[in-house]
């Protein structure tokens, strides 16, 4: 109950609960309890929000087209602005393994922050980092940050030593990148685009490595599907009932037991009449996510 007005830019699960932070066009972060079926809180900002991320249960961070970075907490009713871009923030992630906020914005920078600092930018900004092209992704696993820009470039950097990248990469698709995930385990990243494709890819670029199995994963398009997919296989496991609208973005709770997604137009096909923005919760069921077992016609003696 109590969606957002306008465009949903994202939605993430907490960590720790089943806490959803969702960001909107409509210049909104609000906070849910998605059990509950509760609004915990919401704050203003100065413009559209892109994303948003959890640093707590009750805390959490935005990037603003405001251009400003901000750190919101709904406990205490207060917000500190962490800094800012010269231009819209895009993407915001915060690593638990460095303690810091990676924002990435259509100024062409990545930057980070340390939110433990004192407010003022000269005393958050750990550092700047150019990017090829404008940034329209961000993700993290462990020390490992993978930065999607325009110009389909892929950045792959440790968090430890952002003087350069890892690995400089271009997608493996078409078209613009849309999106970026990071596997749970840590061995790649799965990269979609707008002509509704997904690439699944490996850091370690041996031969042996790039043979590698990875898990279930959910796709959300435009199309107003959602797709379970076993990317060992290469075979969709399940399709949910088409969504009023475009899906703009998905996220699984910690436990994987719920799926919440944003059924909220994306302008794809300029302005027109659309339904209104809403979010879904759903229970999911072991049959739509786990992959089948092989069936071998003569089962070994």
């Amino acid at each position: 109950s109590n969606p957002p007005t306008d465009g949903i830019s994202n939605l993430r699960f907490s960590n720790h609960s089943d806490n959803l932070l969702v960001s909107s066009w409509d210049k909104t972060v609000r906070l849910y309890d998605a059990s509950a079926n509760v609004l915990r809180g919401e704050f203003m900002h100065g413009g559209p929000v892109l994303d948003c991320c959890f640093h707590d249960d009750s805390s959490g961070f935005s990037a603003s087209a405001d251009n400003k970075v901000r750190r919101i907490m709904f406990s205490h009713g207060k917000e500190e602005i962490l800094g800012r871009h010269d231009a819209p923030v895009r993407c915001i992630e915060y690593s638990y393994a460095a303690g810091q906020v990676i924002t990435g914005s259509w100024d062409k920078t990545l930057k980070c922050w340390d939110p433990r600092g004192a407010s003022g930018q000269e005393r958050t900004l750990v550092g700047t980092y150019p990017q090829p092209e404008r940034v329209y992704s961000l993700s993290l696993v462990g020390n490992r940050l993978v930065v999607a820009t325009a110009g389909r470039h892929v950045n792959v950097y440790d968090l430890r030593n952002m003087s350069q990248p890892e690995q400089r990469r271009e997608s493996s698709l078409k078209y613009q990148t849309r999106c970026v995930r990071c596997y749970p385990n840590g061995t790649g990243y799965a990269l979609s685009s707008v002509e509704g494709r997904v690439a699944m890819e490996f850091f370690d670029l041996s031969e042996a490595s790039q043979a590698k199995k990875y898990g279930t994963f959910a796709t959300g398009g435009c199309d107003g599907f959602v797709n379970v997919w076993d990317g060992n296989n290469k075979k969709r496991l399940y399709q949910y009932s088409k969504y009023p609208t475009s899906v703009a973005a998905l996220s699984f709770s910690r436990d994987g037991r719920l799926l919440a997604v944003a059924s909220s137009y994306t302008f794809e096909e300029g302005d027109k009449a659309h339904e209104p923005d809403a979010i879904f919760v759903r229970s999911v069921n072991e049959i739509e996510v786990k992959p089948k077992p092989k069936v071998y016609p003569n089962p070994p003696a």
